[in-house]
């Protein structure tokens, strides 16, 4: 497998030069990058601590496909260097790196062209089925960025990947030749967003995709007589990451680890769990120009008029004591639909909930008739986008989150600094930021009965205003933004520094 350039005119950029104080250039590799590729919590976790390290003056790059998406943020388009080409199995496929023109202040991002991948309606697949080729569509973009880095960055750099798409990238750089020999030093850490996808695919893809045979088996590429992607990223990574300390617990347990939990429990102290964080210059009431009147911890009472206007968004009666809970996100099974669609509270009860995010065909279906039947009380939008949410957030007094699991969850925590107490799951990075009956509402069992309950206790609190009103306060003033998390990567990256120091 090599990458060669080939003979066309080169265009001059500036490469990124080394740190002045000698420290190595964070370099990300991420199949999502938000605003530019976006279906989830993923693209903005990333984007959230790419720029906190910016912010905070490190040297950070970030890698990311070139999808048909980022043409509608990013139109115009500068190439970097020659075009080179990538061989893997028996094919070649020709890869072209560019940056936006006029890059706005923080990370630099690097766009991995590959058009015969890429340049399609979806990210991983279309009307719910997911790409056949998605195994070497990521697998060329894994290989793609270690030439990139060698072309495009001066010094040393560490590389930090995200995900089961990218998680070849820390095989490759270990087990081809020249790749090895460039960086066999080089740190490596692995952070796993969403533990239940893996990248599972036949070994059929082994030579397509480039892994050497010796790979495939049970400790490193193999499982379960497929090819597991993320199985193969944490064989080879120097330190992973999990994003929240509570998912680390469970991912180390056979009801929480999806079937790889002896690799987590074999990576010992080099498995870590680090709650992501938020913007909180973005996610603030008092400044978010994207709702219909700001409001602060110390004066809620504009919250009235960010509620009234999400119900006339949604179709509902503007009652200012009605109970209103909202659901921002990926109506997928993971996040709970089945107990809120074998919810008897939901259906029956005197309140309003709104439902706002994409997702599988029969839950939209669902939702479509439960607000058919209940159109005075439940309101539905699938088109998200980051007005609705902000909006969303803003005017609704509870927010749902009865998760199957949740590795860490953004949503809780941005719900709680616009006064929008969730009712979740004790589960992952929930349990790590939503303190019981204080600033959200928690229940074990994944049942429909649970999950009623919790809301019972919310409804019991929301019935006593000033009561109410301090839990509000006390949300508010919750902290999570990314300081505290950065502290933690920064002592992985150096744990991950003195893994690759001791290599032989």
């Amino acid at each position: 497998m090599t990458a060669v350039a080939l003979p066309t005119p080169s265009f001059s950029f500036p490469a990124v030069p080394p740190a002045p104080d000698g420290s190595p250039t964070i370099v990300h590799l991420t199949a999502e990058y938000a605003p530019f590729a976006r279906t989830g919590g993923l693209s903005e976790a990333v984007k959230g601590l790419a720029t906190f390290q910016s912010r905070a003056g490190r040297a950070v790059v970030v890698f990311v496909p070139l999808y048909r998406t980022v043409r509608d943020h990013a139109p115009d388009l500068a190439p970097l260097g020659r075009p080179i080409k990538v061989d893997l199995g028996y094919r070649s496929t020709e890869v072209r790196f560019f940056r936006e023109v006029q890059p706005p202040p923080g990370p630099k991002v690097v766009f991995v062209d590959a058009p015969a991948y890429f340049n399609r309606a979806g990210l991983y697949g279309e009307g719910g089925r997911d790409y056949e080729d998605n195994a070497r569509r990521f697998a060329i973009f894994s290989r793609a960025v270690l030439d990139g880095i060698t072309r495009l960055i001066a010094g040393p750099v560490l590389v930090h990947a995200h995900d089961w798409h990218t998680a070849l990238a820390l095989m490759y750089m270990r087990r081809y030749g020249g790749l090895r020999e460039h960086f066999w030093r080089t740190p490596t850490v692995f952070s796993v967003h969403n533990a239940g996808y893996q990248g599972h695919f036949p070994s059929s893809v082994l030579n397509d995709c480039g892994i050497p045979p010796e790979v495939y088996n049970w400790r490193e590429a193999e499982w379960h007589g497929r090819v597991n992607y993320l199985k193969t990223g944490l064989a080879y990574a120097d330190v992973v990451a999990t994003v929240s300390p509570g998912h680390a617990r469970e991912l180390r347990t056979p009801d929480g680890g999806f079937g790889l939990h002896g690799v987590f429990q074999w990576l010992g102290d080099r498995f870590l769990g680090i709650t992501n964080g938020i913007d909180q210059q973005v996610w603030d009431p008092a400044l978010d120009d994207q709702i219909t009147a700001n409001y602060s911890r110390e004066d809620t009472s504009a919250k009235a008029r960010c509620k009234a206007a999400l119900q006339r968004s949604f179709g509902l009666p503007q009652r200012k004591r009605t109970p209103l809970f909202g659901m921002a996100g990926r109506m997928v099974t993971q996040k709970g639909l089945d107990l809120i669609l074998n919810s008897h509270l939901v259906w029956n009860m005197d309140a309003q909930f709104v439902f706002l995010g994409q997702g599988e065909p029969r839950y939209e279906r669902a939702l479509t008739q439960l607000a058919e039947r209940r159109p005075r009380h439940v309101g539905v939008q699938f088109d998200f986008t980051d007005r609705l949410e902000h909006r969303l957030m803003a005017g609704a007094d509870m927010f749902l989150m009865p998760s199957q699991y949740e590795p860490c969850g953004l949503t809780q925590m941005r719900a709680q600094r616009y006064g929008s107490l969730p009712i979740g799951r004790r589960v992952g990075g929930i349990a790590d930021t939503v303190e019981d009956d204080v600033t959200g509402y928690l229940f074990d069992e994944f049942t429909p009965g649970a999950f009623d309950h919790a809301i019972s206790r919310a409804l019991a609190r929301f019935a006593d205003p000033r009561g109410w009103a301090q839990r509000m306060h006390t949300a508010m003033g919750r902290d999570f933004g990314w300081e505290r998390s950065a502290e933690r990567y920064d002592a992985a990256y150096l744990h991950a520094a003195a893994v690759a120091r001791s290599r032989g």
